[in-house]
């Protein structure tokens, strides 16, 4: 069968990846066009737009760009109709991919939207406009369910698939060598994979940073960045980059810093202690405050529904205050004792991995159904 799947991001290229590798073990003659990344690249098909040309976070950059947005609408529209694909697979990037799914529904090609746009967050009555243009939902939180189910929507929970991702990685023990890093305990930098984050949150990163000299601070690389992107920010102190080996990086950290998004979620399952940051325009930021309707920012502090991990937001993100949350996660022993409790329960409560083994298994379901 013929799958057109739509990422527009480092995360949604992940596991658009993932979910192809499992659709070719169930339907070995599968073809597949995208708009995706590197990694959905690797399993074959055609790119027809990088995703690195479509990341637009914060309510300013989405209007700076609305004309980039309006070409790649029209060119997923165009390249969705010349394909005619059996199953039109959209992974999270909401605001764009729900323009997909209402063009593909008026052409009668079957929509799978997988990773459940946030609506719980704000504007629920978003929900409205899902039910009448995806023909089946795939949740990978387990929160998202109940919430579906109060607007009438049955919905499939599959897990997360950020737990495929971490059992098929494989960690690399000389991974300090390989990047020619010392002995002393290292203090990991996640500034996110958006020009913007690296503008608003990188710089406030690394001054916090500072108040650590007896660290080694590393930064994680994007993948869709190069040194030349970080090289304005590390003028005065030069500090190592790692690319495409964040979960080497986690995995050796004694902390993080880490932009909220879902390499919070990542850092919390691969043991990491952090302290979440965000910070962004003031116009966006403002407009965030009066329409997102939920508690928490960070998906560990979601899903758990409390506070595991400290959120430091817009005015709070200050170097003085997060170098006071991460010294408790560093030092106090019971602080960083009870987080990493703490996610050994989330682990439990997002589940095993085969998140995109099961999403394969509904797709392949329902369009046997439907032929």
């Amino acid at each position: 069968m013929k799958y057109y799947l739509i990422a527009g991001e480092a995360s949604g290229d992940l596991h658009g990846a993932n979910l192809m590798k499992a659709l070719k073990v169930q339907d070995p003659a599968a073809e597949f066009r995208f708009f995706g990344g590197d990694l959905m690249q690797e399993q074959g098909g055609v790119c027809d737009k990088h995703y690195s040309e479509m990341a637009f976070m914060g309510f300013v950059e989405v209007l700076a760009n609305l004309r980039t947005i309006a070409k790649n609408l029209k060119l997923a529209k165009a390249s969705v109709k010349a394909y005619q694909p059996d199953a039109l697979i959209l992974i999270d990037f909401p605001g764009f991919n729900l323009k997909i799914a209402e063009f593909a529904k008026a052409e009668g090609i079957p929509v799978h939207f997988y990773i459940s746009p946030k609506v719980w967050a704000w504007n629920q009555k978003r929900v409205l406009k899902i039910k009448r243009v995806v023909d089946h939902l795939y949740c990978i939180l387990p929160f998202e369910v109940d919430f579906y189910k109060s607007w009438g929507m049955e919905v499939d929970y599959v897990g997360n698939p950020l737990m495929d991702a971490i059992a098929a990685y494989r960690f690399k023990p000389d991974f300090r060598k390989s990047h020619q890093l010392d002995n002393r305990p290292i203090l990991a930098l996640l500034p996110g994979s958006r020009k913007m984050e690296l503008k608003h949150i990188f710089p406030v990163m690394l001054a916090s940073a500072d108040r650590f000299p007896e660290y080694q601070v590393v930064i994680a690389g994007a993948p869709n960045f190069t040194p030349d992107d970080y090289a304005p920010y590390l003028a005065v102190r030069k500090l190592p980059i790692v690319f495409n080996a964040t979960y080497d990086l986690l995995k050796n950290a004694q902390a993080a810093l880490v932009t909220s998004g879902t390499a919070t979620l990542e850092t919390a399952l691969l043991n990491c202690p952090q302290v979440v940051l965000y910070r962004g325009s003031k116009i966006s930021v403002t407009i965030a405050r009066l329409l997102v309707k939920i508690k928490f920012i960070s998906l560990v502090n979601l899903i758990m529904d409390r506070e595991v991990v400290k959120e430091l937001i817009q005015e709070a993100a200050q170097p003085d205050q997060i170098a006071g949350e991460l010294n408790g996660i560093i030092n106090n022993s019971e602080s960083r004792e009870r987080m990493l409790q703490d996610y050994k329960e989330l682990a439990q409560k997002v589940g095993p991995a085969g998140a995109s083994e099961r999403t394969a298994a509904l797709i392949q379901k329902y369009l046997r159904k439907s032929d």
